[in-house]
């Protein structure tokens, strides 16, 4: 059958809203035309997608296979409007995602003497979209920092950089040149324990039976606030560090942690003069 993308989008809208209110409110569309859109996609694919009635709407294992399905969906449709787009003006545009402390002018001004008919466009992104921004379209090719879910990406590692745990100025540990993780086991890491899998193994607050909560953290810099007010700590890449330097945090080098690991990422099925240019001038970010 051929996809309506509108259709898919109303779905995902209310599968994610689990209300069809909301999510016509969203939509700014009316929520019986919503109503319809979705009956209408449940007779198409001759299976309910939810199962509603007064209290609350719940998605039907159909529904959650859809849901899975089309977010992708959108999101490529989303890519190659935004690369057709992008094709369509005077000028070649080359669109480039980076991640906090990482400086990309080097290799934009590298591109810039070998392609002077280019435009370049720079993105900032974060832990939470520098994947999604490579697979939606907004950006060409990304400077990612790993750990990242590389499936249906082509990825190629540029350089690695020593990881820096960020503390309170008044802290215990602030005065030392270096620590090791074993002195951070008892303190509160504001960040997915994975990405610190040394401190992971030992941590004492692991081995309790409620995790203190970690806020979703959006930014380096709403990261340093928490870190400033004495939340926690946080182990990130001494670039970013240096780049966001401020009084009320300190970095201290840890001794025992692995590096953060630099890379490109594209996605694995293009094949574009412009990315493969990028990626000759990008070897002039590496240390």
């Amino acid at each position: 059958m051929d996809f309506d993308l509108r259709k898919l989008r109303y779905f995902v809208a209310v599968a994610e809203e689990l209300h069809f209110g909301r999510a016509a409110a969203r939509l700014h569309i009316a929520q019986p035309a919503l109503s319809r859109q979705i009956r209408a996609l449940e007779d198409e694919l001759k299976t309910p997608l939810f199962v509603r009635d007064r209290r609350s709407t719940v998605l039907t294992a159909a529904g959650e296979q859809l849901l899975a399905d089309a977010r992708g969906l959108l999101a490529t449709a989303e890519a190659v409007h935004r690369r057709v787009s992008a094709a369509a003006e005077a000028k070649p545009v080359l669109t480039v995602g980076f991640m906090p402390g990482i400086v990309v002018t080097p290799a934009v001004q590298v591109l810039a003497r070998r392609r002077p008919d280019v435009s370049v466009r720079l993105l900032r992104t974060s832990w939470h979209d520098q994947v999604e921004v490579v697979h939606d379209g907004r950006v060409d090719v990304s400077i990612v920092r790993l750990p990242i879910d590389q499936r249906g990406l082509t990825v190629r590692p540029l350089f690695a950089e020593p990881r820096v745990v960020m503390v309170p100025a008044g802290h215990r540990l602030a005065g030392k040149e270096s620590v090791s993780v074993t002195e951070l086991a008892d303190e509160h890491l504001l960040q997915d324990p994975d990405a610190v899998p040394e401190w992971r193994d030992i941590a004492l607050e692991l081995r309790k039976p409620d995790r203190p909560e970690v806020p979703r953290i959006n930014s380096v810099e709403e990261k340093l606030e928490l870190v400033a007010a004495g939340a926690g700590i946080s182990v990130i890449p001494l670039s970013t560090a240096t780049f966001y330097t401020r009084p009320d945090v300190i970095g201290i080098p840890v001794e025992d942690i692995g590096p953060n690991q630099v890379c490109l990422a594209w996605l694995a099925t293009r094949q574009s003069p412009l990315i493969d240019a990028f990626l000759a001038a990008a070897a002039s970010l590496v240390p």
